[in-house]
């Protein structure tokens, strides 16, 4: 793969975050999630209307959300 150009993030929609993804099979994850069993992980996810995304936007720059905001149907 060839390396991501450099630009100022903060460009991006005020982003507060970049995170990235890797590609792996289940036979990477396997171990992966045997660990996550015995460790207490906890998360947080706020379901929001697909026609509140503004809103939720706002809510994600003011620092209001706790969690991950999922858009839904």
């Amino acid at each position: 793969m060839s390396d991501v150009p450099s630009f100022p993030y903060d460009i991006w929609w005020e982003e507060r975050e970049v995170r990235s993804a890797a590609k792996l099979t289940r036979d990477d994850a396997r171990p992966f999630l045997a660990l996550a069993r015995k460790v207490p992980v906890k998360t947080t996810v706020v379901p929001m209307r697909l026609d509140e995304a503004n809103a939720a936007l706002a809510t994600l720059r003011a620092g209001e959300l706790t969690g991950a905001a999922v858009l839904v149907p």
